[in-house]
């Protein structure tokens, strides 16, 4: 049996079973060739980013990959989705950290994420686990300037979302980064980053 548990605009997430399809939704709006290629690379893109981070971090197995109807089938994650639990958590500070060694995990495997929110985590009681889902807007770079610009977002997320102690989750999330071997360097251009943002807010 087939649930629909989320509709967005890229694509659609569909439960079957211990398994979660993402779908990637057609544009009537495009060309067709387009559209397709599109749809195709963006999804091929994807799995690539999901498999490598599953050798480094707590993510979803693919299990198959449909070209023709641009599906991903992967395994599907129980646990509490951050953006409902964080703050109704205890042990916080561990799972906070547990989200930093993640990202600088990724980050040393040159993968950023590119839409970190606590949307996008679900935390395993069970197994102690943080998975990271979601890397549809996800790419490899070794560039500094993109390994801030992602802890940026999850510092923005974090103030938007879990706005009573957004500074004390992110210092927990930063404990966790420092195994990254960038970790001095990504600090340093992050608040560059966080400069130019206050910058254009002003202007």
């Amino acid at each position: 049996m087939e649930e629909i548990i989320q509709q967005g605009a890229e694509a659609i997430l569909i439960r079957k079973g211990e398994d979660l399809i993402k779908r990637r939704v057609k544009k009537g709006y495009r060309i067709f060739e387009i559209d397709e290629k599109l749809r195709k690379g963006r999804t091929k893109r994807e799995v690539n980013l999901l498999e490598r981070a599953n050798k480094i971090i707590p993510s979803p197995k693919v299990k198959r990959v449909d070209d023709r109807e641009k599906e991903i089938t992967m395994e599907f994650i129980s646990g509490k989705k951050l953006s409902e639990e964080l703050g109704k958590l205890k042990n916080y500070e561990e799972v906070c950290q547990k989200i930093g060694e993640n990202i600088a995990k990724l980050h040393d495997a040159d993968i950023i994420h590119g839409d970190l929110t606590t949307s996008n985590m679900i935390y395993s009681e069970k197994e102690n686990k943080v998975y990271f889902i979601d890397f549809g807007l996800g790419f490899i770079s070794s560039k500094i300037e993109d390994k801030a610009v992602d802890l940026h977002l999850i510092k923005q997320a974090l103030e938007a979302k879990h706005h009573e102690n957004f500074q004390g989750y992110f210092k927990e999330i930063l404990k966790g980064y420092e195994i990254s071997r960038n970790y001095e360097e990504v600090l340093k251009r992050l608040e560059k980053v966080e400069k130019r943002g206050r910058y254009k807010e002003q202007y």
